[in-house]
């Protein structure tokens, strides 16, 4: 499947800005199943300074200075994406949780070393008695952790309802645990904070995800969104993803663009401006599946990166 994205974010400040500067995440990644063909990022006024670099997830960051007074700034990412269906394991031939659990103390070597920095709180997700202990049912003695996974991200999904005006960025894990309700970043993190609290390694991750417009409705451009979820380590096997907010393995709807401990390190735009004063902001996101690939987008296709 061939996907066309297209992520506009546009700000617009009350007074003018004189100085900004940005960190974008905006690149989908080159995975076994997933390929970025290509990827362009345009913004409006034109940067001073415009530096890629590759960061400590290996999630690829454009940084961009801005200099010269402006009262509005657009950044419109493109890419063309192509993904397969990812190899995924029978949940009962996956290790018992409580293995995994034991390999993840920083015993290892290799991917299992690295994936063991996953187990430690961050900054957005900390391990918390409460979240072990609704965890808890999901993982009995010996059951395999594909399978204790696959339960708390059903339960998750059943008991939190999907509400975009109950958080914000903010909003610490513990109120949205005790309110149950949030967004797509609410429920990776609280998933993520339920696995870290049963000492297993779970990092975030941050895409897109193809929608289907509501039954008898046309498709509306820019109707999208940015998309979270979850992604969890079994030694032997890889990191594995599951969705909380629409129960589901992640296949070839889901388009990954960068992991991290938490929302902090994925986040798509962040930056800094001197001036301004109040200031707003408004996303539109489109995931357009195709049947072949757009030529005009991958004639300005980046270097292929694929990661195992």
């Amino acid at each position: 499947m061939f996907y066309r994205i297209t992520h506009t974010t546009t700000y617009e400040y009350a007074d003018s800005v004189s100085l900004s500067h940005h960190l974008l995440r905006l690149t989908p990644r080159s995975l076994a199943h997933q390929r970025c063909l290509a990827h362009e990022v345009r913004v409006d006024p034109l940067p001073t300074v415009t530096r890629r670099h590759i960061d400590y997830f290996g999630n690829a960051v454009t940084f961009l200075t801005l200099e010269g007074a402006h009262s509005e700034l657009v950044i419109t990412s493109e890419s063309m994406v192509t993904v397969i269906p990812p190899q995924s394991p029978v949940a009962s031939e996956t290790l018992p949780w409580e293995t995994v659990r034991e390999s993840s103390r920083g015993r290892q070597i290799g991917h299992s070393l690295e994936a063991s920095e996953f187990v430690c709180d961050s900054p957005l997700v900390r391990a918390r008695e409460e979240f072990e202990a609704y965890a808890a049912p999901s993982f009995p003695k010996s059951r395999t952790i594909l399978e204790a996974a696959l339960d708390l991200t059903k339960r998750i999904h059943a008991d939190f309802k999907f509400d975009p005006k109950a958080t914000t960025l903010a909003t610490p894990l513990e109120e949205v645990f005790k309110n149950r309700r949030g967004v797509c970043q609410d429920f990776a993190q609280f998933e993520i904070a339920c696995l870290r609290s049963l000492g297993l390694p779970a990092r975030y991750v941050s895409g897109y995800l193809e929608t289907d417009p509501p039954p008898g409705k046309p498709r509306f451009a820019g109707a999208d969104a940015s998309h979270a979820w979850v992604s969890f380590y079994c030694h032997g096997i890889g990191w594995i993803d599951v969705d909380p907010t629409n129960n589901v393995v992640p296949s070839t709807r889901h388009i990954v663009v960068a992991y991290g401990r938490d929302y902090n390190d994925v986040s798509p735009i962040r930056g800094v401006i001197l001036g301004a004063g109040e200031h707003s902001h408004k996303v539109a996101v489109d995931v357009v599946a195709m049947k072949e690939p757009d030529n005009e987008v991958v004639a300005k296709a980046i270097p292929d990166r694929i990661e195992s």
